[in-house]
């Protein structure tokens, strides 16, 4: 994200804002500012003014000994309103409700947001062994289901153009070769579905499909189960409850 004045320059205090609020966000918990200085790089005594400032607006918070600084409440006001100001949102609710009441399973739903996805909304599964993701998680698209679904609506260019040749590992079973992943595509292309199979989360699988009211799709919904859990049967189901799931959001957001 950058801030431009009305030459078309970043404003520099501006984007530093922004630059700390997204570290804080990327990284939960509470950092020294010898910390946050070693991994944003501002010289020491303008961040500390700048994190003063925040802590002053609300969108920084410190601890007890007033050293120590992370997140601030009013981030949470701020992504709760996008949440509820989003239409996609909005409109997946009622499909979301059902394909956790079709599937029994863990439902999200998320965003493509340059190399992530973003998890913008989030059914539970009402089984003892599930997986837990929180709104707002974010996650290497190549990792998941639901950002191979993504992913596959684009050229295999733009996603060379996207991605570096080496990916990060989430778990032994991560993809970490972009030309092996971009061989993954065309299947998914094919097949209009997704899988991971236990590429973000030891013991977990999941399904997912890009829901296609954007050229390329920038939103997918997906489907999370326990591989312990999964049987040739349960994985049928699920694959036919996403499809109906794909169908129903086309409908929903087709004059979005």
């Amino acid at each position: 994200m950058s801030a431009v004045d009305s030459s078309g320059t970043q404003v520099k205090s501006a984007v530093r804002t922004v630059e700390l609020l997204e570290f804080f966000a990327g990284q939960p918990g509470m950092h020294s500012l010898t910390d946050v200085q070693e991994a944003v790089g501002y010289p020491k005594s303008s961040l500390y003014m700048l994190l003063r400032t925040l802590v002053d607006l609300g969108w920084v918070e410190t601890d007890a000994t007033d050293t120590r600084y992370g997140i601030g409440v009013r981030a949470l006001l701020v992504g709760t309103s996008y949440l509820d100001g989003d239409e996609v949102v909005a409109a997946a609710r009622p499909t979301l409700d059902r394909l956790s009441d079709d599937t029994g399973e863990s439902i999200h739903l998320a965003r493509l947001d340059g190399v992530n996805v973003v998890y913008l909304a989030t059914r539970q599964s009402q089984h003892y062994l599930r997986p837990f993701t929180r709104v707002g998680r974010r996650l290497p698209a190549h990792s998941t289901a639901l950002g191979k679904a993504l992913l596959a609506t684009h050229t295999d260019e733009q996603v060379r153009a996207m991605l570096p040749e080496v990916l990060s590992a989430q778990t032994e079973h991560t993809v970490t070769d972009r030309e092996r992943l971009i061989g993954e595509l065309p299947t998914i292309r094919e097949r209009g579905l997704a899988v991971d199979r236990e590429e973000s989360t030891l013991g977990l699988r999941c399904f997912a499909v890009a829901i296609p009211y954007r050229t390329p799709a920038r939103d997918a919904v997906s489907c999370s189960v326990p591989v312990a859990r999964l049987t040739a049967g349960h994985e049928h189901l699920i694959k036919e409850a996403l499809f109906d799931a794909r169908n129903r959001l086309t409908l929903a957001t087709r004059r979005l």
